[in-house]
């Protein structure tokens, strides 16, 4: 779980501040996932902080939830036209390309519960970035 909130830290998800006037928090809870190995043996514990996207309003919390996804075509005529151009074609594999992407709306969730700031326990946090389950998440 430290080590979720320091990826926050590091890649500047969030700030910490008030809650204005008018304006409701999100909130927020923790997914537990244990990694396995091809015997079934637990190699790896994973925590996962994610917003609790279902308490949003269409109009009032987001605009809209589109987001562009490249079709199976698409990338098959893609690289048909890089081979048939001589083209080279680098592939990455990307942990977090779902996170991180810069939100436009004013989201505030709440502290993740056990991990309250010591000076400011009633404040919230402001999102700079999307979290797993916001509704903008997968338009940034």
């Amino acid at each position: 779980m430290q080590d979720e909130l320091l990826q926050f830290k590091r890649q500047n998800v969030w700030t910490l501040c008030p809650l204005p006037a008018g304006k409701y928090p999100i909130g927020t809870r923790w997914v537990f996932r244990n990694k396995t190995d091809d015997r079934g043996i637990v190699i790896k514990n994973k925590a996962r902080l994610v917003v609790q996207g279902y308490g949003q309003k269409e109009g009032i919390d987001y605009d809209e939830t589109f987001a562009p996804v490249a079709r199976l075509e698409a990338i098959r005529l893609f690289l048909a036209f890089a081979i048939s151009h001589n083209v080279k074609v680098y592939q990455m594999d990307i942990k977090s390309a779902f996170l991180y992407g810069t939100i436009k709306e004013e989201v505030y969730v709440c502290q993740p519960s056990g991990f309250d700031d010591v000076h400011h326990p009633d404040w919230v946090y402001k999102l700079d970035k999307a979290l797993y389950g916001l509704k903008q998440a997968p338009r940034a």
